[in-house]
């Protein structure tokens, strides 16, 4: 690589980690505040540390606001010199639509298990689209070819597959920083919406969760919308591979250990001691949002207040409140809540020498924060649903002493990771109550104990560690990659296969068909060719050098109803009839079909048992087809019939075997191999080819010459010699055959 081009990360998320605005004629800069843009951050800080020297990086993101044309070409020379950022333009109008709209009353409820709260609203969506779009054609103007990328959240679902479709060998990652609802939630989304996400999200080579739960969920949710299926949490696509990995981020656990001592910090606890005096305090910070569970907690403390007298007016509860979005409808309807459910409890229990709770709307730096941290005897952290929630970890960063409790939420990602806090069910008020009684009675030992435990963990799983196994990750994906496309029959293949097929005098063509010339479909009949594709066999059969070999699994009625009068060659049942052109149906061997009698009862009693499945009969085979069914379910149901009829067939001249979405059972000693060479030994072909998509053409591949074309379609091992991504490229290969004329 030249010297002048470097290799970049670019890390791409919904906002910038500055906001910049037009103040008096000049443009001004801000930092943002949020978990996401300062762990990143603090990553990008020790960049140079852990990746090689000659790596860079580059922030895309909207800057925070519109911004009047005259001053654009300004902020992108400040943004690239001062902050190694790059700004995506957006007028008030999509960013309200898109991030107010789709990604908060949409997305953002439904991910957070408040369907209820949830809009569907098609032009929500469609600005949705609109907004990816803006940041690919951003990206796809600044990008270098070795940059590596790295998108955040929720906000651009869809812009890793709009990035692929231009950049087919870059480099792309995905990480949601929300939950990944259960497959029930997200499949509320209308049928288009839940596809394009998911498939957006697929357009990437790395994509990671907080917590083992979504990733789950994530995966499920593919095989159950997408039909794609993963192995050890790899998916094989037509055109890619996508590794789906669980990574929970850490916080930057220095900066806050650091912090907690500081002379700002130590300012703030000194006059936050004054004021509490004797009292116990706890403590709670949150986004104002309805799934942080703030009122939940609020009637957790007033039932601890209520059960447990003996703390009254020995304690304090500091809420902390965060503004957070405006334009929710929910959030101010919850800040009023909030502030009348505080009036309430201190109107019951509080006195002229104390309050419950001291309740604060604001934001709060990092040293004001820490002090808090710092002065606190228990952290209150119960949201309703939360992606990870860094709070938890701040706040046990923060104790130097290592004294201090965590009450932790089951519903948060932390609480995977944070296993010595005190777990509890946020909507149950009574557990919330006891929590606190056993938070402020616990032995400093046992805090100790416990916050020992969890610093040593934070520490050494911290923020740069996640994004640095993340970023390592994602560029291990490049060396999958490569064995992925080694054997995709590429341009030059394809040339020289072209070019064989134009010099040779005299062709033979086996050609499958479910899956090779037509996609999968829930149910066989719905598979019948389309005119093109009877016009495309039509015109390779009609070249007089060519001889055209369907060789199928379907039965020979279905084959010749469907192909009968093309002057094609057909071979049924994987091999056991053949139908040269112009002749009758020939069975390749003799055979006597009574076996099928007893097993059609046992096939049937799993027919019964997964909804959906059904029997295809055929001369000499049964096959049980589930591609219509419960995935989950019928993955299960599908392994026990297999042993069943293994067992049940032992003594039997039949075999047991597995295709997609089909067990079926046929006649032993006949395949695609022996079909195929019927031709293969009648002449002397200066061109072969076969194409396949399964097992069954395996036998095939094995018996063609070794000059022949071989191709699989779809990527896994194989002894074709190449492959082919789908049936779109099977069938453009076909037709350019026929181009080829004589």
């Amino acid at each position: 690589m030249p010297e002048s081009v470097r290799r970049r990360l670019v890390v791409v998320s919904n906002r910038l980690p500055f906001t910049a605005r037009v103040e008096n004629s000049k443009l001004q800069f801000s930092q943002s505040a949020g978990g996401l843009a300062t762990g990143i951050s603090a990553f990008l800080d020790s960049y140079k540390y852990h990746l090689p020297v000659r790596e860079e990086h580059l922030w895309v993101g909207w800057p925070g606001g519109t911004i009047d044309e005259s001053f654009r070409q300004e902020l992108r020379a400040r943004s690239l010199s001062e902050h190694q950022s790059y700004p995506v333009f957006l007028s008030e109008e999509d960013m309200d639509l898109f991030y107010l709209g789709f990604c908060n009353k949409t997305l953002w409820p439904l991910f957070h298990y408040f369907p209820s709260y949830t809009v569907y609203n098609d032009e929500y969506w469609q600005n949705y689209k609109k907004v990816n779009r803006f940041f690919a054609d951003t990206l796809l103007e600044i990008l270098r070819p070795d940059d590596v990328v790295w998108i955040q959240d929720y906000h651009l679902m869809l812009l890793p597959l709009m990035l692929r479709r231009h950049r087919p060998n870059g480099l792309t990652g995905f990480f949601l920083h929300t939950p990944f609802p259960s497959f029930e939630i997200f499949r509320l989304l209308p049928r288009q919406w839940k596809e394009d996400l998911l498939n957006g999200m697929l357009g990437a080579d790395l994509i990671a969760f907080h917590t083992y739960e979504y990733t789950h969920h994530f995966l499920q949710s593919v095989l159950r919308i997408l039909g794609s299926d993963n192995t050890m949490g790899r998916l094989t696509l037509p055109d890619h591979v996508v590794k789906v990995e669980t990574l929970p981020m850490g916080i930057d656990f220095d900066r806050f250990f650091k912090a907690s001592t500081c002379d700002e910090t130590e300012s703030e606890k000194a006059t936050l001691r004054s004021t509490l005096g004797n009292s116990k305090a706890i403590l709670s910070v949150d986004r104002l949002d309805y799934s942080k569970g703030i009122l939940n907690r609020l009637q957790g403390y007033e039932l601890f207040l209520e059960s447990y007298p003996e703390f009254r007016e020995k304690v304090v509860l500091i809420a902390l409140v965060v503004p957070s979005r405006i334009g929710v409808d929910q959030y101010e309807s919850m800040k009023k809540q909030i502030e009348e459910y505080v009036g309430r409890i201190n109107g019951k229990y509080g006195n002229v020498g104390w309050t419950p709770v001291v309740y604060q709307f604001k934001n709060l730096s990092i040293y004001p924060l820490s002090a808090l941290y710092g002065v606190s005897d228990v952290a209150l952290v119960t949201p309703l649903r939360d992606g990870m929630n860094l709070i938890a970890k701040e706040y046990i960063a923060s104790r130097m002493d290592k004294t201090g409790v965590l009450i932790l939420s089951e519903m948060a990602g932390s609480s995977k990771e944070l296993g010595e806090a005190i777990i509890v069910n946020p909507n149950d008020r009574l557990e919330i109550a006891e929590a606190l009684k056993t938070a402020l009675q616990m032995p400093i030992d046992e805090q100790k104990r416990r916050n020992t435990i969890m610093q040593d963990r934070l520490r050494r799983y911290d923020v740069v560690r996640w994004a640095g196994e993340f970023v390592d990750s994602l560029r291990a994906m490049k060396a999958v990659q490569e064995d992925f496309n080694a054997k995709i029959l590429t341009t030059a293949g394809r040339k020289s296969l072209v070019e064989q097929y134009h010099s040779s005098s005299r062709r033979l063509l086996f050609l499958d068909y479910d899956g090779t010339l037509v996609p999968f479909v829930r149910r066989p009949h719905q598979a019948a060719p389309t005119q093109s594709l009877i016009d495309l066999l039509f015109k390779l059969a009609a070249n007089a050098k060519n001889h055209v070999v369907l060789i199928s699994g379907r039965d020979r009625g279905t084959l010749h109803g469907w192909f009968g009068n093309l002057p094609i060659a057909l071979v049924a049942e994987h091999g056991f009839w053949l139908k040269e052109v112009g002749s009758e149906w020939q069975a390749i061997k003799l055979t006597n079909p009574a076996w099928k009698a007893p097993l059609l009862p046992v096939i049937q009693h799993y027919v019964d048992r997964l909804p959906g499945s059904f029997i295809e009969e055929k001369e000499n085979s049964l096959a049980w087809h589930y591609r219509p069914a419960d995935p989950d379910q019928a993955a299960q149901i599908a392994a026990e019939l297999t042993d069943h009829l293994v067992s049940f067939t032992a003594n039997i001249d039949v075999q047991v075997l597995q295709g997609s979405k089909v067990v079926e059972v046929r006649h032993g000693g006949v395949n695609k191999g022996m079909a195929a060479m019927h031709w293969i030994t009648k002449e002397n072909y200066g061109f072969v080819m076969g194409i396949g998509d399964d097992w069954t053409d395996e036998d095939l591949f094995a018996v063609l010459p070794k000059t022949a074309f071989s191709l699989r379609v779809g990527v896994s091992n194989t002894k074709a010699q190449h492959n082919l991504r789908d049936v779109n490229e099977v069938l453009s290969l076909l037709s350019s055959l026929v181009e080829q004329g004589l």
